[in-house]
């Protein structure tokens, strides 16, 4: 394969919704999600969000677990994944949370994205890959050869629609919240496009179980 095994996760309730509405960050999941999450974190060779998630959220991207750093260390590589943000417009805030601590992370952008992006003063590699868009099949292949060997893909949505949309997912991790926020709902898991993954060619479920309340849903490429 000449680019990284893709898995894409995400929490969501049962009608699709990654958020609602409101200013604060609704959750989804559970404590024992939270961790089951960081164990796939911990197994991975990159993690990669959205510019969105990062204003939305401002997450870190580290894994949580000291045990699990520290056999990461013990195995030659760096305590948490490589970074990654994909960004078309470049429009990042050096001040998030994701660029503090000094670890490299690394902004997929388009050339126009380039010229605005303003991350000179942190430890960003920004790197112009398609016009209008972020070719992702590209983004990929420049993973791969800095040895990527597994992503994985956090959100938001519009990330998840497009690396399904151009079938470049290997594994699908749902957590299914147990109710629906209809009218309040925000942000989506996917948007509406055309996709491979159809009746004619579904993926595979190869898990499903229950996490307290919260149901886990695994699908792979067929």
């Amino acid at each position: 394969m000449d680019r990284p095994y893709v898995i894409v996760s995400a929490a969501m309730s049962l009608d699709g919704f990654l958020d609602d509405t409101s200013p604060e960050r609704l959750v989804l999941s559970n404590a024992a999600d939270f961790d089951r999450v960081d164990a796939v974190r911990a197994g991975v060779d990159a993690i990669a969000v959205g510019a969105g998630t990062v204003r939305a959220d401002d997450p870190q991207l580290l894994v949580r677990s000291a045990e699990r750093r520290a056999e990461r260390e013990a195995a030659g590589k760096p305590g948490s994944p490589l970074r990654v943000v994909f960004s078309p417009s470049g429009e990042l805030d050096p001040r998030a949370r994701l660029f503090a601590g000094g670890d490299r992370v690394v902004v997929y952008t388009t050339d126009q994205g380039a010229q605005v992006c303003a991350l000179d003063r942190v430890a960003a590699e920004v790197v112009a890959i398609g016009e209008g868009e972020v070719d992702l099949r590209a983004a990929l292949a420049d993973l791969a050869g800095r040895g990527v060997g597994r992503l994985l893909v956090e959100g938001g949505g519009m990330v998840h629609t497009a690396f399904l949309a151009a079938d470049l997912v290997d594994e699908v991790h749902l957590a299914v919240a147990p109710f629906l926020l209809g009218e309040r709902g925000g942000a989506r898991f996917v948007y509406t496009v055309a996709f491979p993954q159809s009746p004619e060619r579904p993926l595979r479920l190869v898990e499903s179980r229950a996490i307290g309340e919260v149901a886990l849903l695994v699908y792979r490429r067929s």
